[in-house]
């Protein structure tokens, strides 16, 4: 598929998505938004992909929403919502990330802010280099959290850190985004992309694509049930149906004679009855 504002790369099992708007800090419009989408949906009808990187192409991330269009910019028919030729589908970007059957990681490469900062919250893991500036920006602006972030960001850091974040609204550095939990690792700008790779090549290198796919849909869909219960009625069912297959038999031999596994599962043809469960 062709893309305007992203660029969509597959080398050795990694997919990497870069937002490629960098004469204007990869500033984020409805058909970005829509090409993430597309992009994220195309990687997971990928065998081939074990993981996929999001980043931005230059010295940004991403600055947030395209404003280009002055104080309307957030109107409908500015350039932040969808173009009647490229209706929304569904929850967009932020369903196809939380969707995806494949792990993703966020390489936060400079600037993150607003919108720029929440599209990265549904991904797995994010990695920020040294430069990077973060901001909650949406107060400042006369706008709410958008993206479901209201949502992602509690979860992924406590709602105090959320709250103190978004209240303020103000802009931060990496070393804070580590210190608040919000990314896992903080790098030199050229050292990013490079760990970013290392992390996904290592899911793709030793682990089964089909038992990633159910994981991270259990951690993300139960992170905030009540009580185990109904996570326990999903979990142990999908167990056995695992335990009794080709993957299971291949992890247990590749463990026990001391080589890297070659698991046979694809999300394509293998997933387990039960899946979806919700």
């Amino acid at each position: 598929m062709a893309y305007e504002q992203i660029d969509y790369a597959v080398d050795d099992a990694v997919a990497t998505i870069t937002l490629n708007r960098p004469d204007k800090l990869n500033a984020y419009t409805a058909v970005m938004g829509a090409e993430i989408a597309a992009a994220i949906g195309e990687a997971n009808a990928d065998d081939a992909v074990r993981a996929i990187i999001l980043t931005g192409a230059g010295r940004g991330f991403c600055a947030g929403a395209d404003i280009s269009g002055g104080a309307d910019s957030f109107g409908s028919g500015g350039p932040n919502f969808a173009a009647p030729d490229r209706p929304r589908d569904g929850a967009g970007f932020v369903g196809a990330l939380f969707d995806s059957a494949k792990p993703t990681i966020a390489a936060i490469n400079g600037p993150a802010v607003g919108v720029g900062i929440t599209l990265t919250l549904p991904c797995d893991i994010r990695v920020a280099a040294d430069t990077a500036r973060i901001g909650f920006v949406f107060a400042r602006r006369g706008l709410v959290p958008e993206a479901g972030s209201a949502w992602f960001l509690p979860q992924l850091v406590g709602l105090p850190q959320a709250l103190r974040w978004c209240l303020s609204g103000r802009v931060f550095d990496a070393a804070e985004a580590l210190a608040g939990g919000l990314v896992s690792e903080v790098l030199a700008p050229d050292a990013l992309i490079p760990r970013a790779r290392a992390i996904a090549q290592e899911i793709a290198d030793h682990t089964a694509p089909v038992s990633i796919a159910l994981t991270r849909q259990m951690l993300w869909r139960f992170a905030g049930a009540p009580l185990p219960f109904e996570l326990l009625e999903v979990d142990g069912p999908l167990a056995q149906r695992l335990g009794a297959g080709p993957d299971v038999r291949e992890g247990v031999a590749a463990f026990l004679e001391k080589r890297a596994p070659d698991f046979p599962g694809r999300i394509a043809t293998d997933m387990p009855k039960g899946y979806p469960w919700w």
